[in-house]
């Protein structure tokens, strides 16, 4: 028996037995607890994004930055907005950035000004965010899906060339969860076709297609900087970027109300402007996004490098230089190795209700993760076409078979720049006890 071993409390999973086989950590030293018969097992707690670090290293400034917006009175429009839209054009390479509401916004904005509209089909991917069809839809368009690969998570450029018809007039490839798509094969494919190419980068500030930042291969670029993605702000914004100054001058009329000048509307537009507050948070921030993109690549690499060995569990491609690296997504293929779930898993409702593969093992993995402390969020679990709300355009069960069964294996796992190191030590122990293999001594940072 190992020296001060104690059992681990009844009808405590299996895996747990590695923990207890640990020093178990002084009282307090996280929030996380569980007893059984006065024993207090305290777990550190990883969450899977956290702000508290990044505020606390820039507060003053962020606060002095808000505060001159505050008191200056001008929070819509004027030369704080036209400095970020400056600077952030600057850091994509592109000659215009126009800033708006959020992500969503970009997209729609973007499709509207380049004329696309009712009668038009944009080819995309279903495995993404609502929003990436949601403004194809929302300006008369029709999404047309095409499936993905399976080890990038990415658009599958042969049946995107495949899909195109008569009524396509745009393609919108994702650079999902921060790795580019294979862009110089999308302009080519576009060119050949005669199409419009928009990015949706709105996981992907700061990545790169062969050196060249995403969102300046296309005719636009559409970022999001909700305060979750690689360069995020202190609520909702967004930006559409080109190079074509006609282009940009018709997108920036749309985001206020078609109005090429005060009370002169051209269009039909929207109110969608990115505010004062939040562009003087993005320009603090920005200048930090190319260290935090290399932090990021830091921790996918230890993950990889970590966790390659585990079977159990599939690891995303290290994919190109460029990938910034938004989420680290594995994949959990089935229940893991002989310590996992031994048949407990609970069929999950999204698999029966939209006729997807079985997502129980994952769930399983999930759920167990969390009571261990590492909180761990799924994207997506349900894909696009078979949203109810695009139920009318008749894609079945298995008609995009690579993309439903990535929606019932993935799990991203904790990633942003401040994750310590002991977080994702905790992260890859854990991992490695509950998937039934560790190699080292399992758990270890419960003693934080």
């Amino acid at each position: 028996m190992t020296p001060g071993w104690r059992a681990p409390p009844a009808g405590a999973p299996r895996w747990a037995e590695s923990l207890f086989r640990q020093r178990i950590a002084p009282i307090g030293v996280a929030q996380g607890d569980c007893r059984d018969g006065g024993l207090k097992v305290v777990f550190m707690q990883v969450p899977p994004f956290s702000l508290t670090e990044q505020l606390q290293h820039l507060g003053e400034e962020l606060d002095q930055a808000v505060l001159q917006v505050l008191r200056s009175g001008q929070y819509i429009g004027g030369s704080v907005i036209a400095a970020f839209e400056s600077e952030f054009a600057a850091s994509v390479g592109t000659e215009f950035a126009i800033g708006c509401n959020s992500g969503t916004d970009a997209l729609i904005l973007a499709l509207r000004g380049l004329g696309i509209g009712p009668g038009d089909e944009v080819i995309t991917c279903s495995f993404s965010f609502f929003a990436t069809a949601e403004a194809i839809s929302a300006v008369g368009a029709t999404p047309v899906f095409v499936d993905v690969e399976e080890g990038s998570y990415l658009i599958d450029l042969d049946q995107l060339e495949a899909a195109i018809t008569p009524a396509t007039k745009a393609l919108l490839p994702v650079h999902l969860f921060g790795r580019p798509v294979d862009m110089e094969r999308v302009c080519a494919i576009a060119a050949a076709h005669g199409l419009q190419v928009v990015e949706d980068c709105a996981q992907a500030t700061g990545a790169s297609w062969a050196g060249r930042p995403v969102g300046s291969w296309g005719d636009v670029g559409c970022f999001s900087f909700f305060p979750t993605k690689n360069l995020g702000g202190a609520g909702d914004g967004g930006a559409v970027t080109c190079n074509d100054p006609e282009l940009a001058a018709r997108i920036r009329e749309l985001a206020v109300h078609g109005m090429p000048r005060r009370y002169l509307h051209t269009s039909l537009g929207y109110n969608s402007r990115l505010d004062a507050i939040q562009a003087a948070v993005l320009r603090v921030k920005l200048p930090h996004l190319p260290s935090w993109v290399e932090r990021r690549r830091g921790l996918a690499q230890t993950y990889h490098q970590a966790l390659g060995s585990r079977l159990e569990i599939h690891l995303p491609e290290a994919g190109p230089a460029g990938h910034s690296w938004n989420q680290f997504v594995v994949r959990v293929p089935q229940c893991p190795g002989a310590s996992a779930c031994g048949g407990s898993c609970t069929p999950a409702a999204d698999s029966a209700n939209y006729g997807l593969p079985e997502a129980s093992c994952r769930d399983w993995l999930k759920q167990e993760l969390q009571a261990a402390g590492v909180t761990t969020i799924i994207y997506y679990p349900i894909p696009i076409h078979r949203q109810p709300a695009y139920a009318d355009l008749g894609y079945a069960p298995g008609s995009l078979p690579r993309t439903e069964q990535l929606c019932a294996e993935v799990l991203s796992l904790p990633i942003f720049p401040e994750l310590r190191a002991e977080q994702q030590q905790r992260v890859i122990e854990v991992l490695s006890a509950l998937v039934g293999k560790v190699q080292s001594q399992a758990c270890s940072s419960v003693a934080a």
